[in-house]
């Protein structure tokens, strides 16, 4: 698919500014890069779990959403809205009553993905519906007072995982919810981020939307309260997050895997932690092993997805 970022900038806006968003947050611009990947010509239906996206952009009388259908659905149930949604779609189009086209986007965070939306994602994706789910992960529950999730990376401070000296924040690694939906098989799944002036987010964006049946894609959306990185390092942040391959972009067609970005020289990790003060705990005296541990994580999935990548285009 064709990329042009004049076009793309100047394509139909249909999430505003005048949110309430924090300054430096991963999420609004994701969401409007998703967004833009629609056709000017559809419509979208976008059902949204409570959290911090949808606290900050649908404040009554106010809203972000512009030329398309906003559903605030409940922390657990946004991915269910959604594929409820598309059901009575087809089913008024079967009968007559609408022959427009409408593309239906769901948005949650990854307390509500990850964990909360986990059996309402889970089914919608089995039953086949024409939807894509898009998780924004910013590692924690974030709008209620960065509380660990299962997509808190290991040994990170939050919360409810503080580090101290009996316990060095969260003693899980985080849950591969990209690869659980890989074994959904589902037509489409990718990992994405706001990387190489959107380029990548926007045209997996495209893909997801534009494949027929369930797609999902897990978008890095770092949080400056929760991470604990100057706001205007945002960009940054992603940039070492890809750079050191703690967040691989990479995408799963009809179970062919293909890495879309290959560092050539792959930083360490350390360097994506060291911004961030949830980790500033690691790089006290003695507590290297930490690192080493998280460098270790890092290393043995990077070494996956080149295996996968090569086993699954021999057997294509």
């Amino acid at each position: 698919m064709a990329y042009n970022l004049k076009d793309v900038v100047n394509k139909k806006v249909r999430f505003t500014s005048g949110h309430r968003m924090c300054a430096g947050c991963g999420a609004p611009p994701v969401v409007r890069t998703v967004l833009r990947a629609v056709k000017e010509d559809d419509e979208v239906v976008v059902t949204s779990a409570t959290g911090c996206l949808e606290v900050s952009s649908c404040i009554y009388p106010y809203t972000s959403w512009k030329d398309s259908s906003f559903i605030h659905s409940a922390f657990e149930n946004a991915a269910a809205t959604c594929s409820g949604v598309e059901a009575a779609y087809n089913a008024m189009k079967r009968k007559g009553k609408i022959n427009k086209t409408t593309k239906f986007i769901a948005f949650g965070g990854d307390g509500g993905t990850y964990d909360i939306g986990l059996q309402s994602l889970s089914g919608a994706m089995e039953r086949g519906h024409d939807m894509v789910y898009v998780c924004y992960d910013n590692g924690a529950y974030m709008n209620t007072g960065t509380q660990r999730s299962s997509a808190t990376p290991h040994y990170a401070d939050t919360t409810t995982a503080p580090a101290g000296k009996v316990v060095a924040g969260k003693v899980q690694q985080r849950k591969d919810l990209t690869e659980i939906m890989v074994k959904h098989n589902i037509p489409y799944v990718a990992q994405t981020a706001m990387y190489g002036n959107y380029k990548d987010i926007y045209e997996k964006a495209e893909k997801a939307i534009y494949t027929e049946g369930p797609a999902f894609l897990n978008t890095l959306a770092p949080c400056p309260r929760g991470w604990g990185y100057d706001p205007k390092d945002l960009i940054l942040i992603e940039k070492l997050a890809v750079e050191s391959c703690f967040w691989p972009l990479y995408e799963v067609v009809n179970g062919v895997y293909k890495i879309n970005y290959k560092p050539v020289n792959k930083r360490p990790v350390e360097e994506f932690l060291k911004p961030q003060k949830r980790f500033k705990h690691l790089f006290k005296e003695g507590n290297e092993w930490m690192i080493e541990e998280i460098q270790k994580e890092v290393d043995k999935k990077w070494e996956y997805l080149l295996s996968m990548e090569e086993l699954t285009n021999k057997e294509v």
